[in-house]
């Protein structure tokens, strides 16, 4: 690795170079005379902290020990006030660290520069997430900001088994990617699996955040929609998921939070069941569970057996239809399904102060109107509905367009092959998800049930009440 020059002069012409002085209005370089000796201050304006910064300049030029400091150590300790610096000679190190909004001083009286940890980057307040909102508990959430997520878990895990080892990804970006552990309770292998699967990462830039860093740990198949990370903006669902024995990545400019490893009966758990009693959170997990599945298997059974009036019990004679419309039931349901996906996305990029009254009035006279001019029959409309609002059971929008994609491809199954194309089908789903595996492949996606274990299997199913430690 270079390091920094001996001569003065030259220090300064390799390190502006690094960082790209003179290329940029917000890197700046301050002529700075303390303690004796002749120096520059390099930070970056819109990464640093003005107020930090000031009091740093102040100081460094109030500094007045009894004799100058012969050493970068003897400096450190005679007149930087902040606690966060430190002395580095390796010049990509010490231009990494400006680049990142670190202030970087550089003196004619020895080669090392001094880091001070100045940043004030921009971020906003860690207020309760929109998409994971709970009745009772707390009401803060992640930022994008790392240091304050860690801040998060640190505030609620004092423990000094907390391991936080960090990464930096990206040959361009440089993004901190942080490994959050607590070591008496995580697999120290699986650590180290997940460990050198984050150092071989080799990549210009996360684009996206946590989506690219999960595309460079598992390259997915391009026919398994099933995700393998489970996200969450809540403290308290990270750290529940710490004391479980879990693992948390954490990705710099992103406030969603990588859990893992992820099973499909992860998903059956949220915040909102600890907030209540035992018996309360076991019946929320029941039926999310419950009616989540109804979602994959609800309009393809009920288009099988609209096709097949002889399966029909009379108990359920009122799912017969007379009137089918002017097009077929099975492009009526395809079709919706692509109109409902078409409203999401419309009613995204609707301003907010208009979203809720044109997706809501949208959907109203679309409905109406197909049904007016015979498109579609009712029955259609009304049974998709509930499989839409049904998909919001539970916050993984990434299960849920699995589990879309497998309802389409019963669909499908059914509507070319009848009853043995829905058994057949249902049989090629249930295979699909088993041969799934985790993060790093030695754990099955329907785990705990594959292989069976009884005591996750059932922590997982009912809110089990919290134990007393002996």
């Amino acid at each position: 690795m270079p390091q920094l020059s001996e001569s003065f002069y030259l220090r300064q012409k390799a390190l502006e170079e690094a960082i790209g002085y003179g290329k940029a209005f917000d890197c700046q370089k301050r002529p700075i005379r303390t303690a004796g000796l002749t120096g520059y201050l390099y930070f970056f304006t819109t990464l640093s902290s003005d107020a930090l910064l000031s009091d740093l300049v102040v100081r460094y030029q109030s500094a007045d020990p009894p004799k100058p400091p012969k050493s970068a150590e003897e400096f450190l300790a005679a007149v930087v006030p902040y606690g966060a610096a430190t002395v580095e000679r390796d010049l990509v190190a010490a231009s990494r660290l400006v680049l990142s909004g670190t202030s970087l001083l550089l003196t004619d009286a020895f080669p090392e520069a001094i880091i001070t940890d100045t940043r004030g980057l921009p971020t906003r307040s860690a207020e309760e997430p929109d998409c994971d909102r709970v009745l009772y508990g707390s009401r803060d959430g992640f930022t994008e900001l790392l240091k304050t997520n860690v801040a998060l878990l640190r505030r609620r895990v004092r423990s000094r088994e907390l391991t936080v080892t960090l990464f930096e990804i990206g040959s361009e970006s440089r993004t901190d990617v942080a490994l959050v552990y607590d070591a008496e309770r995580a697999d120290p292998d699986y650590v180290r699996r997940v460990s050198e699967r984050l150092s071989s990462i080799r990549v210009e830039s996360l684009t996206v955040g946590e989506e690219s860093l999960a595309e460079c740990l598992i390259p997915r198949r391009w026919y398994d929609p099933f995700p393998k990370f489970r996200y969450t903006e809540r403290p308290d669902t990270a750290t529940a998921t710490l004391m479980e024995g879990n693992l948390l990545i954490l990705c710099d400019n992103s406030p969603q939070v990588m859990l893992l490893p992820t099973s499909i009966f992860d998903f059956l758990q949220e915040s909102e069941d600890y907030y209540f009693p035992p018996i309360i959170g076991t019946y929320q997990r029941f039926v999310r569970a419950l009616i989540f599945m109804i979602t994959l298997f609800f309009a393809p059974l009920w288009y099988m057996l609209v096709t097949h009036p002889d399966l029909i019990p009379e108990s359920l004679a009122f799912i017969r239809v007379e009137d089918r419309g002017a097009l077929p039931i099975f492009f009526q349901i395809l079709i919706v399904e692509l109109l409902l996906d078409g409203l999401r996305l419309a009613s995204l990029n609707t301003p907010s102060t208009l979203g809720n009254s044109l997706s809501v009035v949208a959907g109203l006279i679309l409905g109406d109107f197909a049904i007016d001019v015979g498109w579609f029959i009712p029955e259609v409309l009304l049974y998709m509905a509930f499989v839409s609002i049904s998909n919001y059971s539970q916050p993984s929008f990434e299960l849920g367009y699995a589990f879309k994609f497998m309802r389409i491809f019963l669909l499908i199954a059914v509507g070319f092959f009848g009853i043995a194309g829905f058994i057949v089908g249902t049989l090629l789903i249930l295979l699909t998800v088993a041969l799934n595996k985790t993060l790093d492949g030695s754990r099955s996606y329907l785990y705990p049930l594959i292989p069976f274990n009884k005591k996750a299997l059932l922590r997982h199913l009912f809110r089990c009440r919290l134990k007393p430690k002996k």
